[in-house]
Protein backbone atom coordinates (compact mmCIF):
# COMPACT_ATOMS: atom_id res chain seq x y z
CA UNK A 1 0.00 0.00 0.00
CA UNK A 2 1.30 3.53 -0.79
CA UNK A 3 3.24 5.08 2.09
CA UNK A 4 3.47 1.83 4.12
CA UNK A 5 6.54 -0.32 4.68
CA UNK A 6 6.33 -3.85 3.26
CA UNK A 7 7.20 -6.38 5.97
CA UNK A 8 9.23 -9.52 5.61
CA UNK A 9 6.11 -11.56 6.40
CA UNK A 10 4.17 -9.96 3.51
CA UNK A 11 6.95 -10.88 1.10
CA UNK A 12 6.81 -14.50 2.33
CA UNK A 13 3.03 -14.68 1.88
CA UNK A 14 3.24 -13.24 -1.62
CA UNK A 15 5.83 -15.79 -2.75
CA UNK A 16 3.96 -18.69 -1.12
CA UNK A 17 0.79 -17.87 -3.04
CA UNK A 18 2.73 -17.40 -6.29
CA UNK A 19 4.41 -20.78 -5.87
CA UNK A 20 0.98 -22.30 -5.20
CA UNK A 21 -0.14 -21.11 -8.66
CA UNK A 22 -1.91 -17.82 -7.83
CA UNK A 23 -1.69 -14.89 -10.24
CA UNK A 24 0.23 -11.75 -9.29
CA UNK A 25 -3.06 -9.93 -8.63
CA UNK A 26 -4.41 -12.66 -6.29
CA UNK A 27 -1.10 -13.16 -4.46
CA UNK A 28 -0.67 -9.42 -3.97
CA UNK A 29 -4.22 -9.06 -2.60
CA UNK A 30 -3.78 -11.92 -0.11
CA UNK A 31 -0.41 -10.53 1.07
CA UNK A 32 -1.83 -7.02 1.43
CA UNK A 33 0.42 -5.24 -1.07
CA UNK A 34 0.22 -3.80 -4.56
CA UNK A 35 0.75 -5.74 -7.79
CA UNK A 36 3.68 -3.45 -8.63
CA UNK A 37 5.34 -4.33 -5.32
CA UNK A 38 4.76 -7.99 -6.09
CA UNK A 39 6.54 -7.67 -9.42
CA UNK A 40 9.44 -5.91 -7.73
CA UNK A 41 9.73 -8.76 -5.20
CA UNK A 42 9.87 -11.31 -8.02
CA UNK A 43 12.38 -9.28 -10.02
CA UNK A 44 14.68 -8.99 -6.99
CA UNK A 45 14.86 -12.76 -6.74
CA UNK A 46 12.20 -13.51 -4.09
CA UNK A 47 12.11 -12.94 -0.32
CA UNK A 48 14.90 -10.84 1.04
CA UNK A 49 17.07 -12.43 3.72
CA UNK A 50 16.96 -10.70 7.10
CA UNK A 51 20.30 -9.65 8.48
CA UNK A 52 20.91 -9.24 12.20
CA UNK A 53 21.11 -5.61 13.28
CA UNK A 54 24.28 -4.79 15.24
CA UNK A 55 23.81 -1.08 15.69
CA UNK A 56 21.64 1.03 18.01
CA UNK A 57 18.71 3.00 16.65
CA UNK A 58 18.82 5.54 19.45
CA UNK A 59 21.24 6.88 22.04
CA UNK A 60 22.02 4.65 25.05
CA UNK A 61 20.68 6.48 28.17
CA UNK A 62 22.96 4.42 30.47
CA UNK A 63 26.20 4.81 28.53
CA UNK A 64 27.75 7.22 31.05
CA UNK A 65 27.19 5.04 34.13
CA UNK A 66 26.67 1.40 33.06
CA UNK A 67 30.25 0.14 32.75
CA UNK A 68 31.81 2.62 35.17
CA UNK A 69 29.39 2.28 38.13
CA UNK A 70 26.46 -0.08 37.72
CA UNK A 71 28.46 -3.10 36.59
CA UNK A 72 30.73 -2.74 39.62
CA UNK A 73 27.68 -2.67 41.89
CA UNK A 74 26.30 -5.83 40.30
CA UNK A 75 29.65 -7.62 40.54
CA UNK A 76 29.79 -6.89 44.26
CA UNK A 77 26.13 -7.82 44.85
CA UNK A 78 24.51 -9.75 41.97
CA UNK A 79 21.11 -9.81 43.71
CA UNK A 80 20.57 -6.08 43.10
CA UNK A 81 17.50 -5.32 40.99
CA UNK A 82 16.87 -2.74 38.31
CA UNK A 83 14.57 -0.80 40.68
CA UNK A 84 17.32 -0.59 43.31
CA UNK A 85 19.87 0.63 40.75
CA UNK A 86 17.42 3.28 39.55
CA UNK A 87 17.06 4.50 43.13
CA UNK A 88 20.87 4.77 43.22
CA UNK A 89 20.94 6.82 39.99
CA UNK A 90 18.12 9.13 41.10
CA UNK A 91 19.95 9.77 44.37
CA UNK A 92 23.34 10.52 42.78
CA UNK A 93 22.21 12.01 39.44
CA UNK A 94 18.72 13.44 40.04
CA UNK A 95 18.89 15.74 37.00
CA UNK A 96 19.76 13.01 34.48
CA UNK A 97 17.74 9.89 35.43
CA UNK A 98 14.09 9.23 36.29
CA UNK A 99 11.44 6.50 36.00
CA UNK A 100 11.45 6.62 32.19
CA UNK A 101 14.58 4.48 32.02
CA UNK A 102 13.35 1.79 34.46
CA UNK A 103 12.40 -0.79 31.80
CA UNK A 104 15.67 -0.22 29.94
CA UNK A 105 17.62 -0.67 33.17
CA UNK A 106 15.71 -3.84 34.11
CA UNK A 107 16.38 -5.42 30.69
CA UNK A 108 20.09 -4.49 30.94
CA UNK A 109 20.36 -6.06 34.44
CA UNK A 110 18.55 -9.22 33.30
CA UNK A 111 20.92 -9.55 30.35
CA UNK A 112 24.02 -8.98 32.52
CA UNK A 113 22.93 -11.68 35.02
CA UNK A 114 22.35 -14.15 32.19
CA UNK A 115 25.86 -13.50 30.75
CA UNK A 116 27.96 -12.74 33.82
CA UNK A 117 25.86 -13.51 36.90
CA UNK A 118 26.38 -16.35 39.39
CA UNK A 119 25.22 -19.90 38.79
CA UNK A 120 21.65 -20.62 39.76
CA UNK A 121 20.26 -23.54 41.70
CA UNK A 122 19.40 -26.53 39.54
CA UNK A 123 16.26 -28.55 40.23
CA UNK A 124 16.82 -32.27 39.81
CA UNK A 125 13.52 -33.92 39.04
CA UNK A 126 13.09 -37.12 41.00
CA UNK A 127 11.79 -40.42 39.76
CA UNK A 128 9.12 -41.82 42.09
CA UNK A 129 9.64 -45.41 43.26
CA UNK A 130 6.72 -47.71 44.07
CA UNK A 131 5.87 -47.71 47.82
CA UNK A 132 9.07 -45.81 48.63
CA UNK A 133 7.83 -42.42 49.93
CA UNK A 134 4.82 -40.93 51.65
CA UNK A 135 4.58 -37.17 52.27
CA UNK A 136 2.75 -35.27 55.02
CA UNK A 137 1.78 -31.61 55.26
CA UNK A 138 -0.69 -29.27 56.97
CA UNK A 139 -2.56 -26.50 55.19
CA UNK A 140 -5.13 -23.84 56.02
CA UNK A 141 -8.43 -24.10 54.11
CA UNK A 142 -9.26 -21.16 51.85
CA UNK A 143 -12.99 -21.20 52.66
CA UNK A 144 -14.27 -20.19 56.14
CA UNK A 145 -16.15 -23.09 57.77
CA UNK A 146 -18.78 -22.91 60.50
CA UNK A 147 -20.16 -25.66 62.74
CA UNK A 148 -23.77 -24.94 63.76
CA UNK A 149 -23.22 -21.31 62.87
CA UNK A 150 -20.02 -20.87 64.87
CA UNK A 151 -16.60 -20.28 63.20
CA UNK A 152 -14.55 -23.46 63.12
CA UNK A 153 -10.79 -22.96 63.40
CA UNK A 154 -8.92 -25.94 61.98
CA UNK A 155 -6.24 -27.27 59.63
CA UNK A 156 -6.31 -29.90 56.92
CA UNK A 157 -3.72 -32.65 57.25
CA UNK A 158 -2.83 -34.30 53.94
CA UNK A 159 -0.87 -37.49 53.32
CA UNK A 160 0.15 -38.45 49.78
CA UNK A 161 2.01 -41.37 48.24
CA UNK A 162 4.74 -40.19 45.86
CA UNK A 163 4.41 -42.88 43.20
CA UNK A 164 0.65 -43.09 42.69
CA UNK A 165 -0.40 -39.68 44.01
CA UNK A 166 -3.09 -41.28 46.22
CA UNK A 167 -4.02 -39.01 49.11
CA UNK A 168 -5.88 -38.88 52.42
CA UNK A 169 -7.09 -35.71 54.16
CA UNK A 170 -8.12 -35.34 57.80
CA UNK A 171 -9.64 -32.38 59.64
CA UNK A 172 -7.50 -31.51 62.67
CA UNK A 173 -7.90 -28.85 65.32
CA UNK A 174 -5.24 -26.73 66.95
CA UNK A 175 -1.82 -26.33 65.40
CA UNK A 176 0.64 -28.71 63.75
CA UNK A 177 0.89 -30.85 66.88
CA UNK A 178 2.07 -34.41 67.33
CA UNK A 179 -1.48 -35.47 68.22
CA UNK A 180 -2.78 -34.03 64.93
CA UNK A 181 0.06 -35.60 62.93
CA UNK A 182 -0.35 -39.02 64.54
CA UNK A 183 -4.13 -38.97 64.12
CA UNK A 184 -4.03 -38.00 60.44
CA UNK A 185 -1.10 -40.24 59.52
CA UNK A 186 -2.54 -43.37 61.12
CA UNK A 187 -5.92 -42.72 59.51
CA UNK A 188 -4.21 -42.38 56.11
CA UNK A 189 -2.17 -45.58 56.50
CA UNK A 190 -5.28 -47.47 57.56
CA UNK A 191 -7.13 -46.23 54.46
CA UNK A 192 -4.18 -47.11 52.24
CA UNK A 193 -3.90 -50.58 53.74
CA UNK A 194 -0.15 -50.35 54.29
CA UNK A 195 2.82 -48.05 54.85
CA UNK A 196 5.65 -46.84 52.58
CA UNK A 197 9.32 -47.28 53.43
CA UNK A 198 9.92 -43.57 54.05
CA UNK A 199 7.85 -40.79 55.61
CA UNK A 200 8.81 -37.24 54.60
CA UNK A 201 7.76 -33.92 56.13
CA UNK A 202 8.92 -30.35 56.21
CA UNK A 203 10.37 -28.92 59.43
CA UNK A 204 7.39 -29.75 61.65
CA UNK A 205 7.84 -28.90 65.32
CA UNK A 206 5.67 -31.95 66.04
CA UNK A 207 8.36 -34.19 64.53
CA UNK A 208 11.66 -32.45 65.31
CA UNK A 209 13.45 -30.99 68.30
CA UNK A 210 14.46 -27.60 66.96
CA UNK A 211 17.42 -27.03 69.26
CA UNK A 212 18.81 -30.54 69.04
CA UNK A 213 17.99 -31.00 65.33
CA UNK A 214 16.70 -34.50 66.08
CA UNK A 215 13.40 -36.36 65.90
CA UNK A 216 11.08 -36.18 68.90
CA UNK A 217 10.78 -39.44 70.82
CA UNK A 218 7.07 -39.82 70.07
CA UNK A 219 7.49 -39.24 66.33
CA UNK A 220 10.47 -41.59 66.10
CA UNK A 221 8.45 -44.32 67.83
CA UNK A 222 5.49 -43.67 65.53
CA UNK A 223 7.59 -44.13 62.38
CA UNK A 224 9.34 -47.19 63.81
CA UNK A 225 5.97 -48.73 64.67
CA UNK A 226 4.97 -48.60 60.98
CA UNK A 227 8.42 -49.47 59.63
CA UNK A 228 8.99 -46.06 58.02
CA UNK A 229 12.25 -44.12 57.86
CA UNK A 230 11.59 -40.47 58.90
CA UNK A 231 13.09 -37.84 56.59
CA UNK A 232 12.55 -34.15 55.98
CA UNK A 233 13.31 -31.60 53.31
CA UNK A 234 16.00 -28.96 53.81
CA UNK A 235 14.85 -25.84 55.71
CA UNK A 236 13.40 -23.25 53.36
CA UNK A 237 13.23 -25.68 50.43
CA UNK A 238 9.49 -26.31 50.24
CA UNK A 239 9.80 -27.64 46.67
CA UNK A 240 11.47 -30.74 48.12
CA UNK A 241 8.09 -31.52 49.68
CA UNK A 242 6.36 -30.69 46.40
CA UNK A 243 4.50 -34.01 46.06
CA UNK A 244 2.10 -32.88 48.78
CA UNK A 245 2.62 -29.11 48.56
CA UNK A 246 1.22 -28.94 45.02
CA UNK A 247 -1.62 -31.26 46.05
CA UNK A 248 -2.77 -28.74 48.66
CA UNK A 249 -3.76 -26.32 45.93
CA UNK A 250 -5.88 -28.81 43.99
CA UNK A 251 -7.54 -29.99 47.21
CA UNK A 252 -8.53 -26.51 48.35
CA UNK A 253 -9.75 -25.54 44.88
CA UNK A 254 -11.97 -28.65 44.67
CA UNK A 255 -13.26 -28.12 48.22
CA UNK A 256 -14.08 -24.49 47.49
CA UNK A 257 -16.05 -25.50 44.39
CA UNK A 258 -18.03 -28.12 46.34
CA UNK A 259 -18.94 -25.57 49.01
CA UNK A 260 -20.15 -23.15 46.34
CA UNK A 261 -22.20 -25.93 44.74
CA UNK A 262 -23.60 -26.77 48.19
CA UNK A 263 -24.63 -23.16 48.70
CA UNK A 264 -23.17 -22.67 52.20
CA UNK A 265 -20.26 -23.72 54.40
CA UNK A 266 -22.14 -24.53 57.63
CA UNK A 267 -22.18 -28.09 59.00
CA UNK A 268 -24.04 -29.82 61.80
CA UNK A 269 -20.85 -31.43 63.11
CA UNK A 270 -17.16 -31.92 62.42
CA UNK A 271 -18.04 -35.42 61.24
CA UNK A 272 -20.36 -34.04 58.55
CA UNK A 273 -17.59 -31.70 57.36
CA UNK A 274 -15.12 -34.61 57.26
CA UNK A 275 -17.59 -36.62 55.17
CA UNK A 276 -17.70 -33.88 52.53
CA UNK A 277 -13.89 -33.75 52.42
CA UNK A 278 -13.74 -37.54 52.04
CA UNK A 279 -16.04 -37.31 49.01
CA UNK A 280 -13.84 -34.63 47.43
CA UNK A 281 -10.70 -36.70 48.07
CA UNK A 282 -12.31 -39.85 46.72
CA UNK A 283 -13.02 -38.09 43.41
CA UNK A 284 -9.41 -36.88 43.24
CA UNK A 285 -8.14 -40.40 43.94
CA UNK A 286 -10.09 -41.83 41.02
CA UNK A 287 -7.48 -40.34 38.69
CA UNK A 288 -4.75 -42.41 40.35
CA UNK A 289 -6.68 -45.65 40.79
CA UNK A 290 -4.60 -47.85 38.49
CA UNK A 291 -1.24 -46.66 39.86
CA UNK A 292 -2.51 -46.91 43.44
CA UNK A 293 -3.66 -50.48 42.87
CA UNK A 294 -0.13 -51.24 41.70
CA UNK A 295 1.48 -49.42 44.63
CA UNK A 296 -0.85 -50.87 47.24
CA UNK A 297 0.47 -54.37 46.52
CA UNK A 298 3.98 -53.27 47.52
CA UNK A 299 3.15 -51.35 50.72
CA UNK A 300 4.36 -52.75 54.03
CA UNK A 301 1.67 -54.56 56.04
CA UNK A 302 0.31 -52.62 59.02
CA UNK A 303 0.92 -53.77 62.59
CA UNK A 304 -2.02 -55.11 64.54
CA UNK A 305 -2.33 -52.12 66.89
CA UNK A 306 -2.11 -48.35 66.57
CA UNK A 307 0.18 -45.93 68.34
CA UNK A 308 -1.26 -43.47 70.83
CA UNK A 309 -2.21 -40.21 69.13
CA UNK A 310 -2.29 -38.26 72.38
CA UNK A 311 -0.07 -36.83 75.10
CA UNK A 312 -0.61 -37.87 78.72
CA UNK A 313 -0.65 -35.57 81.78
CA UNK A 314 -1.38 -36.33 85.43
CA UNK A 315 -3.18 -33.49 87.22
CA UNK A 316 -5.07 -32.99 90.47
CA UNK A 317 -8.57 -31.53 90.46
CA UNK A 318 -8.63 -28.32 92.51
CA UNK A 319 -11.25 -27.40 95.13
CA UNK A 320 -12.72 -25.09 92.48
CA UNK A 321 -13.51 -28.23 90.43
CA UNK A 322 -10.99 -27.24 87.73
CA UNK A 323 -7.89 -28.62 86.04
CA UNK A 324 -5.30 -26.82 83.92
CA UNK A 325 -3.94 -28.45 80.77
CA UNK A 326 -1.83 -26.75 78.10
CA UNK A 327 -2.50 -23.23 79.46
CA UNK A 328 -6.27 -23.79 79.48
CA UNK A 329 -8.47 -24.08 82.58
CA UNK A 330 -11.27 -26.66 82.34
CA UNK A 331 -14.11 -27.28 84.78
CA UNK A 332 -14.91 -30.90 85.64
CA UNK A 333 -17.74 -32.50 87.65
CA UNK A 334 -17.39 -31.65 91.33
CA UNK A 335 -17.32 -35.33 92.29
CA UNK A 336 -13.72 -35.38 91.00
CA UNK A 337 -12.47 -32.70 93.44
CA UNK A 338 -9.28 -33.86 95.13
CA UNK A 339 -8.74 -36.74 92.71
CA UNK A 340 -5.50 -37.15 90.77
CA UNK A 341 -6.57 -38.01 87.24
CA UNK A 342 -4.84 -38.93 84.00
CA UNK A 343 -5.61 -36.62 81.06
CA UNK A 344 -5.04 -37.88 77.53
CA UNK A 345 -4.76 -34.83 75.29
CA UNK A 346 -5.88 -35.42 71.71
CA UNK A 347 -5.94 -32.72 69.05
CA UNK A 348 -9.73 -32.30 69.44
CA UNK A 349 -10.60 -33.60 72.90
CA UNK A 350 -9.41 -34.44 76.40
CA UNK A 351 -10.10 -37.91 77.84
CA UNK A 352 -10.09 -37.99 81.66
CA UNK A 353 -9.32 -41.27 83.45
CA UNK A 354 -9.64 -42.20 87.10
CA UNK A 355 -7.32 -45.16 87.38
CA UNK A 356 -8.05 -47.19 84.26
CA UNK A 357 -11.67 -46.05 83.98
CA UNK A 358 -12.75 -43.31 81.58
CA UNK A 359 -14.53 -40.64 83.62
CA UNK A 360 -15.53 -38.23 80.83
CA UNK A 361 -14.33 -36.46 77.69
CA UNK A 362 -14.11 -32.72 77.15
CA UNK A 363 -13.80 -30.80 73.86
CA UNK A 364 -10.30 -29.39 73.63
CA UNK A 365 -9.99 -25.60 73.72
CA UNK A 366 -7.03 -23.54 72.48
CA UNK A 367 -6.08 -20.03 73.67
CA UNK A 368 -7.35 -17.39 71.27
CA UNK A 369 -4.81 -15.54 69.08
CA UNK A 370 -3.01 -12.96 71.16
CA UNK A 371 -4.02 -14.57 74.48
CA UNK A 372 -1.66 -16.55 76.69
CA UNK A 373 -4.34 -18.57 78.48
CA UNK A 374 -7.81 -19.91 77.82
CA UNK A 375 -10.87 -21.23 79.65
CA UNK A 376 -13.41 -23.96 79.07
CA UNK A 377 -16.13 -23.57 81.70
CA UNK A 378 -19.28 -25.69 81.83
CA UNK A 379 -21.75 -24.46 84.44
CA UNK A 380 -23.35 -27.91 84.56
CA UNK A 381 -20.28 -29.25 86.36
CA UNK A 382 -20.73 -26.94 89.39
CA UNK A 383 -24.34 -25.73 89.32
CA UNK A 384 -25.52 -27.90 92.24
CA UNK A 385 -22.83 -26.45 94.52
CA UNK A 386 -23.51 -22.94 93.25
CA UNK A 387 -27.24 -23.33 93.88
CA UNK A 388 -26.55 -23.91 97.57
CA UNK A 389 -24.62 -20.60 97.83
CA UNK A 390 -25.89 -18.32 95.05
CA UNK A 391 -24.22 -15.17 96.43
CA UNK A 392 -20.85 -16.63 95.41
CA UNK A 393 -21.86 -16.02 91.80
CA UNK A 394 -21.43 -12.22 91.81
CA UNK A 395 -17.68 -12.11 92.44
CA UNK A 396 -16.69 -15.50 91.09
CA UNK A 397 -13.58 -15.43 88.86
CA UNK A 398 -15.48 -17.64 86.42
CA UNK A 399 -18.74 -15.67 86.55
CA UNK A 400 -18.97 -14.63 82.90
CA UNK A 401 -17.79 -18.05 81.75
CA UNK A 402 -20.41 -19.82 83.86
CA UNK A 403 -23.14 -18.23 81.75
CA UNK A 404 -23.79 -20.54 78.75
CA UNK A 405 -24.00 -17.92 75.98
CA UNK A 406 -24.50 -14.24 75.17
CA UNK A 407 -28.25 -14.46 75.83
CA UNK A 408 -27.65 -15.55 79.42
CA UNK A 409 -24.97 -12.89 79.86
CA UNK A 410 -27.44 -10.20 78.80
CA UNK A 411 -30.07 -11.80 81.04
CA UNK A 412 -27.73 -11.50 84.03
CA UNK A 413 -26.95 -7.87 83.20
CA UNK A 414 -30.64 -6.97 83.08
CA UNK A 415 -31.40 -8.89 86.28
CA UNK A 416 -28.57 -7.09 88.08
CA UNK A 417 -29.99 -3.75 86.94
CA UNK A 418 -33.64 -4.36 87.90
CA UNK A 419 -33.48 -6.63 90.96
CA UNK A 420 -31.94 -6.24 94.40
CA UNK A 421 -28.32 -7.48 94.43
CA UNK A 422 -29.00 -10.58 96.54
CA UNK A 423 -32.22 -11.34 94.70
CA UNK A 424 -30.47 -10.95 91.32
CA UNK A 425 -27.87 -13.60 92.24
CA UNK A 426 -30.55 -16.00 93.52
CA UNK A 427 -32.64 -15.43 90.39
CA UNK A 428 -29.87 -16.03 87.81
CA UNK A 429 -28.43 -19.04 89.69
CA UNK A 430 -31.88 -20.60 89.90
CA UNK A 431 -32.34 -19.97 86.16
CA UNK A 432 -29.02 -21.74 85.51
CA UNK A 433 -30.11 -24.64 87.70
CA UNK A 434 -33.37 -24.80 85.78
CA UNK A 435 -31.46 -24.64 82.46
CA UNK A 436 -29.45 -27.63 83.68
CA UNK A 437 -32.63 -29.58 84.44
CA UNK A 438 -34.62 -28.29 81.45
CA UNK A 439 -34.42 -30.08 78.10
CA UNK A 440 -33.95 -26.93 75.99
CA UNK A 441 -31.40 -24.52 77.43
CA UNK A 442 -31.44 -22.21 74.41
CA UNK A 443 -35.22 -21.86 74.31
CA UNK A 444 -35.35 -21.08 78.04
CA UNK A 445 -32.73 -18.36 77.68
CA UNK A 446 -34.50 -16.75 74.71
CA UNK A 447 -37.90 -16.74 76.44
CA UNK A 448 -36.65 -15.24 79.68
CA UNK A 449 -34.52 -12.68 77.83
CA UNK A 450 -37.54 -11.47 75.84
CA UNK A 451 -39.42 -10.91 79.11
CA UNK A 452 -36.43 -9.27 80.80
CA UNK A 453 -36.03 -6.81 77.93
CA UNK A 454 -39.63 -5.79 78.55
CA UNK A 455 -38.85 -5.28 82.23
CA UNK A 456 -40.60 -8.43 83.46
CA UNK A 457 -38.82 -10.93 85.69
CA UNK A 458 -40.97 -13.94 86.51
CA UNK A 459 -40.75 -15.41 89.99
CA UNK A 460 -38.82 -18.60 90.56
CA UNK A 461 -42.01 -20.61 91.18
CA UNK A 462 -43.59 -19.25 88.01
CA UNK A 463 -40.53 -20.20 85.92
CA UNK A 464 -40.48 -23.67 87.46
CA UNK A 465 -44.16 -24.26 86.72
CA UNK A 466 -43.67 -23.22 83.09
CA UNK A 467 -40.47 -25.08 82.22
CA UNK A 468 -39.69 -27.83 84.73
CA UNK A 469 -42.50 -30.09 83.49
CA UNK A 470 -43.11 -32.02 86.68
CA UNK A 471 -39.45 -32.65 87.57
CA UNK A 472 -38.41 -32.33 91.19
CA UNK A 473 -36.40 -29.20 91.72
CA UNK A 474 -35.27 -27.35 94.82
CA UNK A 475 -34.39 -23.72 94.24
CA UNK A 476 -31.74 -21.95 96.22
CA UNK A 477 -34.46 -19.46 97.27
CA UNK A 478 -36.60 -22.15 98.96
CA UNK A 479 -33.97 -23.03 101.58
CA UNK A 480 -35.18 -21.82 105.01
CA UNK A 481 -33.11 -21.11 108.12
CA UNK A 482 -34.43 -22.33 111.49
CA UNK A 483 -35.16 -19.55 113.98
CA UNK A 484 -32.95 -19.08 117.06
CA UNK A 485 -35.94 -19.76 119.34
CA UNK A 486 -36.19 -23.30 118.02
CA UNK A 487 -32.52 -23.89 118.95
CA UNK A 488 -33.19 -22.57 122.50
CA UNK A 489 -36.16 -24.90 122.86
CA UNK A 490 -34.04 -27.83 121.68
CA UNK A 491 -31.25 -27.03 124.17
CA UNK A 492 -33.80 -26.60 127.03
CA UNK A 493 -35.34 -29.98 126.30
CA UNK A 494 -31.92 -31.62 126.30
CA UNK A 495 -31.09 -29.96 129.65
CA UNK A 496 -34.40 -31.10 131.18
CA UNK A 497 -33.81 -34.67 130.06
CA UNK A 498 -30.37 -34.59 131.65
CA UNK A 499 -31.75 -33.36 134.97
CA UNK A 500 -34.40 -36.14 135.04
CA UNK A 501 -31.70 -38.77 134.41
CA UNK A 502 -29.60 -37.40 137.34
CA UNK A 503 -32.64 -37.58 139.66
CA UNK A 504 -33.30 -41.20 138.68
CA UNK A 505 -29.69 -42.14 139.41
CA UNK A 506 -29.87 -40.52 142.90
CA UNK A 507 -33.10 -42.45 143.71
CA UNK A 508 -31.46 -45.72 142.78
CA UNK A 509 -28.53 -45.00 145.08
Amino acid sequence: MPGQHITHRQEELYMQHRKAGATQEVAAAKAGLSVRSGRRIEQSGGVRTQSERDWRTREDPLEAVWSTELVHLLENEPSLTGTTLLDYLEEHYPEHYDQRILRTLQRRVKQWKALHGPDREVMFRQQAVVSQQGFSDFTHPDSPITIQGKPFSHLLYQFRLAYSGWRSVTVVQGGESYAALACGLQRALKQAGGSPLEHRTDSLSAARKNRENAWTDDYAKLCAHYGMQPTRNNPGQSHENGVVECANGSLKQRLSQQLKLRGHADFDSVGAYQSLIDKVVDKLNRRTRSRFDEEQLSLQPLPGDEMADYRTFNVKVTRSSTIEVKRVVYTVPSRLIGERIQVRVHHDQLALYVGQQLALTLPRVYPKPGEQRGRSVNYQHVIRSLASKPQAFRYSQLRDDLLPDDNYRELWKLADQHLEPREACKWIVTVLRLAFEYDDEECLGLDLLAEARAGRFASIKDIQSRYLRGQEFTSATTTTQHSLISYNELLSSIKSEGQREDTMVEDLL
